[in-house]
């Protein structure tokens, strides 16, 4: 069998006031990511070798300080705490401002105003389709590869994820579930598309992007994968049921706060 894939977990930082309770530290960066540049390219030697699966998972707009691991003791997350304690950890790394940048510069390993993208909406999320990513790179090393969930560097050709390396699609457009071009959606029924084309889907974004994941992982192929999960949790508009915040809410946490943290336990509990 193939070899246990070492896990990448990230998470997204956020300098919003309204937010800053969520990390207790000036670690409260939105968007804190690191520049894997040495990774990716190391990442296509090793292809050539043993061949190791590979998941990488980012969350959306989750705080430093929004996991059991990190010390909050307002908010149980074991599953995730696991994952975390099975995954290479990545303590000290790069920032970028914004949501898109982070993006850039984490499929690319390069400095994302090189790639064109300059912020997250009204034309400055588009990545130069002459950018090399590293699911090209991966694929040109014989993986199989695929994103599910959140995108943000392109929505029309040649900068699409199916153009950027990516055989397997499950995502949403723009910035968040909700925005343009499917601004009627939420996160139970979302619009999203998959490999291109636009569907209206039944049941909650988190579900759907990690089921979708795993259905790809589960597929009987020979071949090594490369799995990019992109959730857009917890993301505003944080539309999450009333009984994975009530508890919070019960111990006097904030409304927002509390659907915050509902939003982690429920990904925690249900898609780990």
């Amino acid at each position: 069998p193939p070899p246990p894939p070492p896990f990448f977990f990230l998470t997204h930082m956020t300098d919003n006031p309204m937010l800053r309770s969520l990390v207790g530290s000036v670690m409260c960066i939105r968007d804190r990511i690191i520049s894997l540049f040495a990774l990716a390219s190391s990442l296509a030697i090793w292809a050539t070798g043993d061949n190791p699966n590979i998941i990488l998972v980012m969350t959306d707009d989750q705080g430093y300080g929004d996991l059991g691991v990190h010390g909050n003791d307002q908010i149980d997350t074991p599953n995730l705490d696991r994952f975390t304690s099975e995954s290479l950890g990545m303590e000290r790394f790069y920032v970028n401002p914004l949501c898109a940048p982070t993006r850039a510069s984490l499929m690319t390993g390069r400095y994302y105003l090189r790639t064109g993208i300059l912020h997250t909406s009204r034309g400055a999320a588009k990545m130069h389709g002459d950018e090399v990513t590293i699911a090209e790179l991966l694929k040109d090393s014989g993986y199989r590869t695929g994103l599910f969930g959140k995108w943000h560097l392109g929505e029309n050709y040649p900068m699409r994820p199916e153009d950027q390396g990516f055989e397997e699609t499950l995502i949403h457009k723009s910035g968040g579930i909700g925005q343009a071009p499917d601004t009627d959606a939420n996160y139970f029924n979302p619009t999203v598309w998959r490999n291109g084309e636009q569907l209206k889907a039944n049941g909650y974004c988190t579900d759907l992007f990690f089921d979708a994941a795993i259905q790809f992982l589960m597929f009987d192929s020979e071949k090594p994968f490369f799995v990019y999960i992109a959730p857009n949790v917890p993301h505003t508009p944080l539309d999450i049921a009333r009984a994975y915040s009530q508890p919070f809410l019960d111990r006097g946490i904030d409304p927002r706060t509390a659907a915050i943290y509902g939003i982690c336990l429920l990904y925690t509990s249900d898609a780990a």
